[in-house]
């Protein structure tokens, strides 16, 4: 009777046992549920004695992860999978952790186990999305390429940048009328654009890019104002631990009406910091020089920028995604016009979002102040501009290949010279096939 007396308290002390860790686990699977990781991971962490119960490393693991712990969340779903190996829904949050972690290789391998069992349609496209992050990825340790082709119609109500009103009032002159090309006109347009990119790893951590694009934008009014780029970029990166470093030498030509307008010849440097595992900040600089051609040439100008990103992601529903930088810079013009150099400063934020497997959706502000150096040659007045711009995006991956976006800007320029506000709104929709 002893015997069996003893046997039943070990029981109920095992299933005391069970139900003490069960508790915590449930309440973090709560936390989790209502979209709170932190609070979910801060629970989790007071109950150390707890790891290495299946149950609750299950949802400690997945906490930890969305809470920029994925350190810790890995461990802790290794742990788990080696009690359960066929828990599907345990190798996404790893494979996840892993790709937070940088461990690219683990990660793509347990993506791929989990396609072999042929998932939803949902789970599918977003596995691929994290191939597709992880192939960019591996350009840092083996050769990577891709090509892009694309095609696309919209609307451009203001295709030469004109004043709304043909009758304005300037300084010096008063109320005058502007020739009509100089005012807003509307125009229907296609897009044509193709490029490409290459890297090349060269030492640990070391790599060499090239890339290059070729686009137009064809009015079907006012051809005068069709515009043609070609553009090529060049460079090294570098990342060590958590810094990553390029520098980027380009050339870019502008053509309007088939007639070459500018070019620009440029060198960039760029700082990307990882703060933690959601947060990165960006320092860079850039100097380019500007040249025009014909009547423009006055225009030809030395430009210099400094700016500061800020980039952060969320961990939850539709994987938010946070950036902002702001800058700062000046234009000096070479041709002895100092009404035609500036002084310029702005920023941007934007926030992109994914609501569904297959779509994403950003939107975004920026503005821009240009304050010039000398008053106008004609007008005797120091022109000064405020740019406001709204934009915002939305694709829809219809193939791992082949995208279809949509996009929209409104902008304005104002300005204390009536000569150079204008307002301008452009919708497109293009479609996308990526050659991966």
């Amino acid at each position: 009777m002893s015997l069996i007396r003893s046997f039943s308290a070990c029981a109920l002390l095992m299933s005391l046992a069970s139900a003490l860790c069960a508790a915590p686990a449930d309440d973090i699977k709560v936390l989790l549920e209502q979209g709170k990781a932190a609070e979910a991971y801060g629970l989790g962490a007071q109950h150390p004695d707890l790891l290495g119960q299946p149950a609750f490393d299950f949802y400690f693991g997945i906490a930890a992860i969305d809470s920029g712990h994925a350190g810790e969340g890995v461990l802790a779903l290794e742990r788990y999978i080696i009690n359960f190996p066929g828990n599907v829904n345990a190798r996404l949050e790893l494979a996840r952790g892993y790709f937070v972690l940088g461990e690219d290789a683990r990660a793509r391998e347990e993506f791929e186990r989990v396609l072999k069992i042929n998932p939803p349609a949902a789970v599918r496209t977003n596995i691929e999305r994290f191939l597709d992050a992880i192939r960019s990825r591996e350009s840092r340790y083996t050769t990577t390429a891709g090509f892009f082709v694309e095609a696309g119609y919209g609307y451009d109500s203001n295709v030469s940048g004109g004043v709304s009103n043909a009758n304005i009032n300037l300084p010096i002159f008063g109320n005058v009328s502007v020739q009509q090309s100089s005012v807003k006109a509307g125009a229907g347009f296609s897009w044509l654009a193709a490029g490409g990119q290459v890297s090349r790893p060269i030492a640990p951590g070391l790599a060499v890019f090239a890339g290059g694009q070729v686009d137009g934008k064809f009015n079907n009014t006012n051809n005068q104002f069709d515009q043609q780029n070609i553009a090529a970029s060049g460079g090294l990166t570098y990342l060590q631990n958590k810094n990553f470093y390029r520098v980027t030498a380009s050339h870019s030509e502008v053509a309007v009406d088939d007639n070459r307008f500018r070019d620009v010849d440029s060198i960039a440097g760029e700082w990307h910091h990882q703060l933690d595992e959601l947060q990165t900040i960006s320092p860079f600089a850039q100097y380019a020089q500007l040249r025009y051609t014909g009547n423009n040439v006055p225009r030809d100008a030395d430009f210099h920028v400094l700016g500061l990103g800020y980039r952060k992601s969320f961990i939850g529903d539709w994987q938010p995604l946070f950036t902002a930088n702001i800058n700062g810079g000046q234009e000096h013009d070479i041709r002895a016009r100092p009404d035609l150099g500036r002084d310029i400063y702005g920023g941007r934020i934007a926030l992109s979002v994914t609501p569904a497997p297959k779509w994403a959706v950003s939107i975004g502000g920026t503005y821009q102040n240009s304050r010039y150096q000398g008053p106008d040659a004609s007008l005797l007045t120091t022109r000064k501009d405020d740019y406001y711009a709204l934009d915002a995006v939305a694709s829809y991956a219809y193939t791992r290949n082949l995208s279809i976006r949509a996009e929209l800007l409104s902008s304005k320029n104002a300005s204390n010279l009536a000569l150079y506000e204008y307002r301008r709104d452009t919708i497109a929709l293009k479609a996308r096939y990526d050659f991966k």
